[in-house]
């Protein structure tokens, strides 16, 4: 059995789902801090000129070690109604952005979010179901790990019964090799090409802007995303 496991990331690219859709379960690392100006708490979208960061203000003052599961969100500005309209104003064309203007209503209007991880799991459960992927989803704070490290990453396939272990490719940075094969546990590294697909504001394969956040995919190519995603064909 094959598991993965991420931070939970605002509006997360489209790699973040490839490499849950490659795993027999996936766990959701809650119990790790918090590193800000990263994937968190921001993404990327396109605009005319290339791309934004979309970004979720959050509180940090005074809370430098704080958890993942811990972070609140600063509501003191409009940031909900302000990641709306920049989502507008960029895909209002895309032909399928219309489809999705009732979810869009849902989590920028209709909602008050305290914390981001509620915010961030929203959004991947419904973009997981949008691409019909079954993945069972865990926390690790459901979990009771208590590593950290490679060890934390041992104990969480351990718990689920997994004898390989899907990395991103910057584990190769950070993890310890030699454990997993002490463990009898195999280390796979992901394999991810970006596919090119239609998108807003691109004429051509050279206007192109790869890694944004998921929503570009589905927004321009509704249904056929998740063919896309694993690859099946390109534009």
């Amino acid at each position: 059995m094959i598991v993965s496991v991420h931070q939970p990331q605002y509006l997360p690219w489209i790699g973040y789902f490839d490499k849950i859709l490659k795993s027999d379960c996936f766990v959701f690392l809650d119990k790790v801090q918090y590193k800000h100006r990263e994937f968190q708490n921001r993404n990327r979208i396109r605009v005319k000129d290339g791309w934004m960061w979309l970004t979720v203000p959050v509180i940090v003052k005074g809370k430098r070690h704080q958890l993942i599961n811990e972070v609140k969100i600063d509501n003191t500005s409009e940031w909900q109604r302000g990641h709306l309209r920049s989502l507008e104003v960029s895909y209002s064309k895309a032909e399928f952005f219309k489809n999705y203007r009732d979810w869009l209503e849902e989590v920028y209007l209709n909602r008050k979010w305290e914390k981001l991880i509620d915010l961030n799991v929203f959004i991947i459960r419904f973009i997981l179901n949008e691409l019909k992927i079954e993945t069972p989803v865990y926390f690790e704070s459901e979990l009771g790990t208590t590593h950290t490290g490679t060890e934390r990453i041992i104990e969480i396939c351990k718990k689920l019964g997994a004898d390989t272990y899907l990395s991103g490719v910057g584990g190769r940075d950070y993890l310890d090799e030699e454990r997993f094969k002490e463990e009898g546990i195999v280390l796979k590294y992901q394999e991810f090409k970006h596919p090119i697909y239609r998108q807003v504001f691109c004429r051509d394969e050279k206007e192109f802007v790869p890694n944004l956040s998921v929503i570009d995919l589905l927004f321009n190519e509704g249904q056929e995303s998740k063919v896309i995603l694993i690859g099946g064909y390109r534009r």
